[in-house]
């Protein structure tokens, strides 16, 4: 059924910067979620008032092969009411603080798992489009800790790139931060190619992460270490170890990994889909964000909502001790014995920025996964285990400048 589109006049007109105009923001409702759509002729965008959660987004729109790369939960139509407020809208990418379950208090402070901003209400700013680029501004006001977020999403003219900007202002202390960029998922085992920048290791969850008491199962040993996505060790005994750069796998099972990037000026992960001829990719400044959880959803749930029928792979982007939230973040743990920082320290006199890229390029027939990736002024060329280069326009810079 088609969504009727409800057209309004931005009230921040005269507030716009000279030059800027109007970008003609739209608010729908959208798999029953109210969200604000932007778009160029390449991209368009939609983010939910409920947790600021960006999709659907619709890359090369203007093409006769646009890609729709984000996960939307098979729940969201169906009018269920949800205690975990991240369950409501869940779908695409959004900020999560602090990062996590949060299940376990810290100083006091108790958060909704991945925290306020997962599942709050945000409201806009503004939204405008200025020297071919657009933006779509939004504030979220915390309660737990007081302070607020603002998220500033940017689409350039002529890109199939999303530049986003999360700046925390007045939450002070400690906090796992990151984004929780999640894709659909095919039923086709090994579809999906994964690709990631130099890692130091990587480590499956410490700690059980599905639980059978609650009709979820998981596939990944407890606690185990390695230096190759390729070979992740499983739980069953005399298994080979299991390729999670070969995604889906192992139908039935839900798990968890989390890697870490070696030190540098951009770390890269890329999902390429060579059977449709596109890869989705993200970058982000190491120092920031240091590490990327895998939630690897692949029927694996049964309780509600998931009810078996979820197939997802979250590639999270954090500064994190797993998914297990702020108490064991901010404090001491097995990873920060090892000099990795699973907490951004916040401070009320000084804002944080969070600066993370997003996109979708368009591969030949053959390419089938990402080797490396090369960095020249505005743009990054993908190079494929066979040689094959794709160039794309891409402003990565913006990462430590914060200009577009």
């Amino acid at each position: 059924m088609k969504l009727r589109s409800l057209l309004f006049v931005p009230s921040f007109v005269a507030s716009l910067s000279p030059g800027s105009v109007a970008s003609s923001a739209e608010q729908r409702t959208i798999h029953s979620q109210r969200s604000w759509v932007i778009g160029t002729p390449q991209v368009e965008l939609a983010v939910t008032e409920t947790g600021a959660m960006m999709a659907p987004v619709t890359f090369f729109r203007d093409t006769a092969a646009p890609v729709q790369p984000y996960h939307v939960s098979p729940w969201q139509d169906e009018g269920l009411k949800l205690d975990v407020p991240v369950l409501v809208a869940l779908r695409g990418d959004w900020f999560c603080m602090p990062f996590g379950g949060n299940a376990d208090a810290f100083n006091g402070e108790t958060h909704p798992p991945h925290g306020e901003v997962a599942g709050g209400k945000w409201r806009k700013l503004d939204d405008h489009a200025d020297a071919g680029i657009t933006t779509l501004k939004l504030e979220l006001r915390t309660t737990t800790r007081t302070g607020r977020v603002i998220k500033e999403l940017s689409l350039v003219d002529g890109q199939n790139v999303v530049y986003s900007t999360d700046t925390i202002e007045g939450f002070a202390g400690p906090a796992p931060v990151g984004h929780h960029a999640t894709l659909a998922m095919p039923d086709t085992e090994g579809a999906v190619r994964i690709a990631t920048s130099p890692i130091r290791f990587g480590m499956t969850c410490p700690s059980q992460f599905s639980d059978p008491a609650k009709g979820e199962y998981q596939s990944f040993a407890i606690g185990a270490r390695f230096t190759d996505l390729a070979k992740v060790p499983l739980q069953f005994k005399g298994a080979p170890d299991a390729d999670a750069t070969r995604l889906p796998a192992r139908r039935g099972f839900a798990d968890l990994l989390q890697i870490y990037y070696q030190p540098g000026d951009i770390a890269w992960l890329t999902a390429t889909r060579a059977d449709e001829g596109w890869l989705w990719f993200s970058l982000k400044d190491p120092a920031v964000l240091n590490s990327t959880v895998f939630w690897i959803e692949n029927h694996g749930r049964h309780g509600l909502p998931w009810s078996g029928r979820n197939n997802c792979l979250g590639l999270e982007d954090v500064t994190a001790f797993f998914a297990d939230g702020l108490a064991a973040s901010a404090r001491p743990n097995l990873l920060t014995k090892e000099g990795i920082k699973t907490a951004v320290e916040l401070r009320t006199d000084k804002p944080t920025a969070v600066r993370y890229i997003q996109g979708v390029a368009k591969v030949p027939p053959g390419f089938e996964q990402v080797k490396t990736l090369e960095f020249a002024p505005g743009e990054v060329s993908f190079i494929a285990v066979t040689g094959q280069r794709v160039r794309v326009a891409v402003r990565h810079e913006f990462l430590r400048s914060g200009r577009l």
